[in-house]
């Protein structure tokens, strides 16, 4: 078996904005450190994501020592620290699920409210709010923040380059906004693994992705189109799903690291 390695890193700080490409990463019982910490929610409470408003791939982050820097298209660079003066906590709708979450305050919500043009807060999972993972997948101590389930989403190399070789335009890995890149195994060789370790950390195969309409949404002009899902529901298909991906859980705490070696245990 050729040598498997961790070939790309990424996470997303603001479910549904854009993601940043890493080169290490501390793991806690979340998954990577602030990963989908931070939330947009309507005036109700319930997530918003791209599926609704495809502008919000546009909306780019980064962390900073006291917080997190949203930049966009003809908007000015905001920063949101993480404990804002008016902050407030309240209980906020992922899914089914219902947490609690804190307020980022009145500015976020101005400034997301202008640029996405509808009525929306931005809110933080403080450290003592606890989401579990659906235990029909996970054990009873699996955590997530604001991702759809899963705390790790995983994506091989091979499965994207065989995707691009059916496609007219090719299409970079980060439309599909994994966690992980596996590069060196076979395409979608990641459908048979159930255990992996990737340097000191071993994860848990739990099932496979199901995609939604955001691959189809061009991360840098916002527009939606029919591909890739028009072609992968020809040869991906599930019962009424397109399956591309696998969702992982990880025991344990540590540092991911670009390069490092991946192994199949099951």
């Amino acid at each position: 078996m050729r040598q498997l390695t961790l070939s790309g890193l990424f996470f997303y700080p603001v479910k549904s904005l854009r993601g940043i490409s890493l080169e290490r990463a501390p793991v806690d019982s979340r998954g990577i450190h602030f990963d989908r910490r931070w939330m947009v929610v309507d005036a109700d409470g319930k997530f918003v994501t791209q599926r609704q408003y495809p502008r919000m791939v546009l909306v780019r982050t980064a962390l900073t020592p006291g917080g997190l820097r949203l930049s966009a298209p003809d908007m000015p660079d905001l920063d949101v620290t993480f404990e804002p003066e008016e902050a407030s906590d309240t209980t906020v709708q992922v899914w089914e699920d219902r947490c609690l979450a804190r307020s980022a305050g009145a500015a976020p919500a101005k400034w997301l409210s202008r640029f996405l043009g509808i009525d929306c807060r931005l809110f933080f999972m403080p450290e003592q709010t606890e989401r579990p993972v659906d235990p029909i997948y996970a054990g009873a101590e699996d955590r997530v923040g604001f991702a759809d389930g899963f705390p790790f989403l995983l994506i091989s190399q091979a499965s994207l380059d065989d995707l691009n070789g059916r496609l007219d335009q090719a299409l970079p890995m980060i439309r599909f906004r994994p966690n992980l890149v596996v590069a060196g195994c076979e395409p979608y060789a990641e459908d048979d693994w159930r255990r992996i370790r990737i340097g000191e950390l071993t994860f848990r195969v739990a099932k496979p992705c199901s995609r939604c309409v955001i691959p189809t949404i061009d991360p840098e002009t916002g527009e939606k189109g029919v591909e890739p899902l028009r072609t992968l529901n020809r040869y991906r298909r599930e019962g009424n799903k397109v399956l591309f991906g696998q969702n992982l859980l990880h025991d344990g705490t540590g540092e991911l690291k670009l390069g490092s070696t991946v192994e199949v245990l099951e």
